[in-house]
Parts: structure tokens; C-alpha cells; sequence
């Protein structure tokens, strides 16, 4: 069964990391979202100007086809991913056409992607960017990752995960979660067939 498993949360919560141990524990493609934000975007954020959704857009289509790209041959993939609007992970899972689309009833493709929200605290978060060096994100725009954010909520394929655990507590968790997800999958697949 192919996964495709999106890391997603503010700025400082631990995407890269999370995503980038939990990919290599498992063996699978790992891809950090940051590495494919155009010039304009890293030098928005690196002033401390906010992104907006024409800024997100394209790059979040861009992110979709690298998802897409890799189910194609059966390949699991971790994508490390801000996602923080509701419609920011509809363009993840469904492409360009979720930007025109207001239906939130999930179709066949929202199963494919799991969502795994870190979720700590604004002061948790704040701490661990005060720390980071070398990143293009201004630690000042923390307020507004937690402002636009919107924790995802059913219909959504999500897990939220508490970030007041260490990254290995973190990936062991995850990891916990997407085995019972396969139980479960499996279970209700041999259900279906009988």
C-alpha cells in the first residue's frame, strides 16, 4: 500500500526533522516543501513579509505533482509541508482544481494523503526558532503561521501529534499510527471483499 504523508505545522515545529528521521526509519523518499519555494517567496519571508495565497498557490501545485509523481510507481513518500489552510491541503491532495473547487466532501484521492499535524504551543515554537540558524523564515512571523493556521478537522486523513515529546518519541508515535492504519485499511479492504 502506498502512503503518501504529508509532515505539516508553523514554522519551527519540526517538519524537516520529523519528516526527514520518520522517512529514513521507514526507507522512504523524503521531500522538505522549503526547497521549492521560489526566489520571490524566500525573499518575502526572509524580509518578514507574510505569504499570501497567490505566493502559495503554484508552489503548493508544484508539491501536488511531486506527490502525484511518486504514487505513480508505488513509491511511499514524506513531504515536509507548512499546509496550513484548509484549502492549502486541498491543493495537495487534489491539484489546481481544489483552488476552484468550495466542496470540502472528501473524493477518492483525500485517502491518498495523510496529514501529520505537529502541534505545540506558540512559546514551544517560538523557543526552537530562537535557537534555529540559517533558515529564510523570520522568527517574527511566527504570529502569522498561527494566525493563518487551520487545524485540520474531519473529513481530513490526519493525525495531530503532541510536540512535547522528543523527535524520536515524535516518529515512534507516527510510525504506531500509520501501522494501525494499515491494520484498519487492511481490515475493512477483506470486509469489503466478503
Amino acid at each position: 500500500m502506498v502512503l503518501l504523508l504529508v509532515v505539516m505545522g508553523v514554522s519551527g515545529s519540526g517538519k524537516s526533522t520529523v519528516g526527514s528521521h520518520l522517512a529514513t526509519k521507514l526507507g522512504w523518499k523524503f521531500y522538505d516543501a522549503d526547497d521549492y519555494h521560489p526566489t520571490e517567496n524566500t525573499k518575502k519571508m526572509a524580509q518578514g513579509i507574510p505569504l499570501n495565497d497567490q505566493d502559495r498557490i503554484p508552489w503548493l501545485c508544484k508539491l501536488h505533482d511531486i506527490l502525484m509523481r511518486e504514487e505513480s510507481p508505488g513509491q511511499s513518500v514524506i513531504l515536509a509541508c507548512s499546509a496550513l489552510k484548509k484549502m492549502y491541503r486541498r491543493i495537495l491532495v487534489s491539484g489546481r482544481d481544489a483552488v476552484y473547487s468550495k466542496s470540502d466532501q472528501p473524493d477518492s484521492s483525500t485517502q491518498k494523503v495523510l496529514f501529520i499535524h505537529l502541534d505545540g504551543s506558540m512559546e514551544l515554537i517560538a523557543s526552537r526558532l530562537e535557537k534555529r540558524r540559517g533558515h529564510f523564515m523570520a522568527p517574527e512571523l511566527l504570529q502569522s503561521q498561527f494566525d493563518t493556521l487551520e487545524p485540520p478537522s474531519a473529513p481530513e486523513n490526519f493525525i495531530t501529534v503532541s510536540l512535547e515529546k522528543s523527535v524520536s518519541e515524535i516518529v515512534s508515535e507516527i510510525e504506531k499510527s500509520l501501522h494501525l492504519d494499515k491494520c484498519f485499511s487492511r481490515a475493512v479492504s477483506e470486509l469489503d471483499a466478503h
